[in-house]
């Protein structure tokens, strides 16, 4: 009967959001994945909540044009803005933008529902959402970029705010873009908020670590997941002794991207003594047998973050090598760890299984759904420890809200506080994730902790407000 049910809140929500792929994969995996605390429920209805949670309580849509500039002169382009209001049984709206080529509302959905579980799980009174447009900013000047943050903010400035509504940064949107977005929201609304959007700069009201929140959290919360697996079978026996307090020192690590997520993952990855032997964009992959240096990593921030290059443009040697038009898991590479964090669905069934043949006993997603479904079922038989991104992701978001914290308070807290609140909010996802899957009696299926402790957050809020009753 539990099947049944299942698939029948399926097709309901495909018929009523026909065509939307991504959305539809993200919704199947947290519901699938569910079906123990289903099979439980006694005289809760869990299914039946589900099925209102997974359907958004807003979608805004909006024109967006923008000006481009080339040798035959100015261009007007005209797309469609996106925000998502998914759920905000547990506060304000919180999700970030994201200016991209692939961006539909589809994605847009995929990216709000996950957010909803995802800031669950950070314990933080934030709901869930998210937002963007179709826009690729490669390439793109300065002016440019201006001009198209500035009419987005025109079609959404009504309606956000930091007690509705308080977007962030996301692919293709970074703090220069939030800067223009927020200086646009000031001019229409006439006065200055700065709680309206998180990922500010720290000249005005942002946050120390803010950009290396999500890199750095994926580190902690796979750190204390390596840090709790005490079976330890994969490591040679002289360091077996005293390697629960730094379980990453000389394994080896694929990370994918090359974006804030993956240099700040691969920075925090290498102080603490692992080997981050890959990264990638759009273009192809750049790999590193024994581990990228400090000087090369050094090399790529600037590339990436000053200069906006590709990684064809990295100095290769013999070590270094550039592989064009292949993404990290088509490679064959060998590795302990995986961190994937570039996009949704980069890892795919045959990418799966060249990290199982290539020895990885460790995945934990450092981007938005980045596995395919079916590779996720193929890998949790292979790996001994996979951690989902609504868990492993959530250091951005976390840090982000406390960035809404100090601007409520008119407060600035130093890099070390933020670090310090990071650490606990990242080792208490994971302690929150496994607790739940072993009160289950499913050890180390953090997939499905992390999936039900986030549900029956938001189903304890919606209940207790009415919202499931008659």
């Amino acid at each position: 009967m539990t099947d049944e049910r299942i698939e029948g809140v399926l097709t309901g929500l495909k018929g009523r959001h026909p065509g939307q792929d991504e959305f539809m994969q993200a919704v199947e995996e947290v519901l699938v994945s569910l079906k123990p605390l289903f099979e439980k429920q006694g005289d809760e209805d869990y299914l039946g909540a589900f099925n209102v949670i997974a359907e958004p309580e807003r979608v805004i849509k909006f024109r967006v044009q923008y000006p481009t500039f080339g040798e035959n002169g100015a261009e007007l382009h005209t797309t469609t803005g996106y925000r998502v209001q998914f759920n905000s049984a547990l506060g304000p709206y919180k999700g970030g933008l994201r200016f991209h080529p692939s961006v539909s509302e589809s994605i847009i959905k995929f990216l709000g529902f996950e957010q909803i579980f995802k800031n669950a799980l950070t314990n933080l009174p934030i709901g869930g959402g998210k937002g963007g447009c179709v826009f690729n900013p490669k390439g793109k000047s300065d002016s440019e970029v201006r001009m198209l943050c500035e009419n987005f903010m025109k079609g959404l400035y009504r309606h956000i705010g930091p007690d509705l509504d308080v977007p962030a940064g996301d692919i293709g949107v970074g703090g220069r873009e939030i800067g223009y977005m927020y200086g646009e929201y000031v001019r229409l609304r006439g006065q200055p908020d700065m709680g309206v959007l998180t990922g500010k700069s720290t000249d005005f009201g942002g946050s120390k670590l803010r950009p290396e929140a999500t890199g750095y959290g994926l580190v902690y919360i796979t750190l204390e997941a390596l840090k709790k697996y005490t079976h330890f079978r994969y490591l040679p026996e002289d360091r077996r002794a005293g390697v629960s307090e730094n379980c990453f020192n000389g394994l080896k690590v694929l990370i994918s991207g090359s974006g804030n997520v993956a240099q700040f993952a691969a920075e925090k990855v290498m102080e603490l003594g692992g080997h981050v032997c890959s990264f990638s964009d759009s273009t192809g992959t750049i790999s590193s047998e024994e581990g990228f240096s400090p000087d090369q990593l050094k090399e790529l921030f600037h590339l990436k973050n000053v200069q906006r290059g590709r990684l064809s443009a990295m100095t290769v040697s013999n070590d270094l090598k550039y592989h064009p038009g292949k993404s990290v898991w088509e490679l064959g590479l060998n590795c302990d760890v995986a961190l994937p964090c570039a996009t949704q669905n980069e890892i795919k069934i045959e990418g799966a299984k060249n990290l199982a043949a290539g020895g990885c006993w460790c995945l934990a997603e450092g981007a938005n759904m980045p596995t395919t479904n079916e590779a996720v079922d193929f890998l949790k038989t292979k790996v001994d420890i996979y951690i989902p991104a609504k868990a492993a992701n959530a250091g951005g978001v976390a840090t982000s809200a406390l960035e809404m914290a100090q601007n409520s308070a008119r407060l600035f807290w130093t890099s070390e506080e933020v670090d310090e609140k990071l650490k606990g909010i990242m080792n208490n996802i994971f302690a929150t994730a496994y607790k739940t899957a072993q009160d289950f009696d499913r050890p180390w299926d953090l997939q499905f902790g992390a999936n039900a402790a986030g549900f029956l957050k938001v189903y304890k809020a919606y209940k207790a407000m009415g919202y499931l009753k008659f």
